[in-house]
Order: C-alpha cells, then sequence, then structure tokens
C-alpha cells in the first residue's frame, strides 16, 4: 500500500549531494536542465519549452510535497520523486507499506554516480525513518543508464509493464527492493 510522504522538512546529506524540498529560487537551474532535449524524455515526459512550463512544475513540486531537489554544489541538478506505485501492477505487495521512486538528473551530470548516491540516502531515509516496507523502480527499456541506477542501488527485476507516457506507450522494467 502507498504511505503519505512529505519530504518539505527533510534534507537527506549524502557524500556529495544535498537532497531537500524544491524553493522558488531553483527555477533557473531547474529550467537549465529541464529544458534540454532526451532528460525529460527519458523520464516519460517531454522537455520543457518555457520557463513558464517549469514554474508549473516547480510549483507542483513545491505542493505536492514529495519531490527532492538535487544540490551539487549549490546548483540544483536534478529532482528524486518518492511517488505512489501503481498498485495494481504489484498486488503481492498490498499488505506492504512502500513507494516508487523516481528520477531524473541533468545532462551535464550523467555516469558520475550521483543519482545512485542520490537514491541509497533516499533509501535509507525511507527504510530507517519512515518504516517503508519495500521501494518500486522503474525505466523505460531504451534507458540503459536507469538499469544501471536500479542494479547499483541493489533493486531486483520483478516484471516488464507497458507505460502510457506524454511521450507515447513506453515498454519498461519494474524493480523492487525489500527492506533487509
Amino acid at each position: 500500500m502507498n504511505v503519505q510522504i512529505d519530504v518539505s522538512d527533510k534534507t537527506i546529506l549524502t557524500n556529495r549531494l544535498i537532497l531537500r524540498s524544491f524553493k522558488e529560487s531553483d527555477l533557473n537551474d531547474f529550467y537549465e536542465y529541464a529544458s534540454v532535449e532526451g532528460v525529460g524524455e527519458n523520464a516519460g515526459w517531454n522537455h520543457h519549452k518555457d520557463i513558464d512550463e517549469t514554474k508549473r512544475i516547480l510549483n507542483m513540486f513545491i505542493n505536492e510535497k514529495k519531490t527532492f531537489a538535487l544540490e551539487y554544489f549549490g546548483k540544483v541538478i536534478g529532482s528524486l520523486g518518492i511517488e505512489k506505485y501503481d498498485e495494481d501492477e504489484l498486488p503481492e505487495y498490498k499488505a506492504l507499506k512502500g513507494r516508487e521512486i523516481g528520477c531524473v538528473l541533468a545532462k551535464d551530470y550523467w555516469g558520475q554516480g550521483l543519482m545512485p548516491e542520490a537514491i541509497q540516502g533516499v533509501i535509507e531515509w525511507l527504510f530507517k525513518e519512515m518504516n517503508l516496507d519495500f521501494l518500486v523502480y522503474g525505466h523505460f527499456d531504451f534507458n540503459h543508464q536507469s538499469k544501471r541506477v536500479a542494479e547499483k542501488c541493489g533493486f531486483k527485476f520483478v516484471k516488464n509493464v507497458i507505460y502510457d507516457r506524454p511521450t507515447g506507450l513506453m515498454p519498461s522494467k519494474l524493480y523492487v527492493l525489500r527492506k533487509s
């Protein structure tokens, strides 16, 4: 079952990152990476066409209180959302507490191990402090970088799924990490 999550007052420190809630002053950093072709498309959304679109989504992040900003040396370079997972896709987890992790990283920072580092920090918080039993992670079949992130973070493949996203029907892989 999906549990309520609020990241608005939570800060997670990793070796290189500060994970914190988004704030209005993050607008330009957010637009800088969200407007790059290929960044959003890897996560199932179209890259931002203008700063007004970014501002609407930034306000949604702030109001929904479930998305961390990834800050690296004072600059926001990505986001990590603690999303509701599709309970119909995983009925065997109905009695357990869980959420899904969704993430995106600025293209200039790909391949540096920053996303696995961020996810490991969030995993520790969600399992130890929020007492979740499991986490879900998914990626589109073509997104080999996200597959590597899942593997590095210990997620185990459970099934193939098809998602209907703004970018089209997307064959995808679904992974689960159980609390040990």
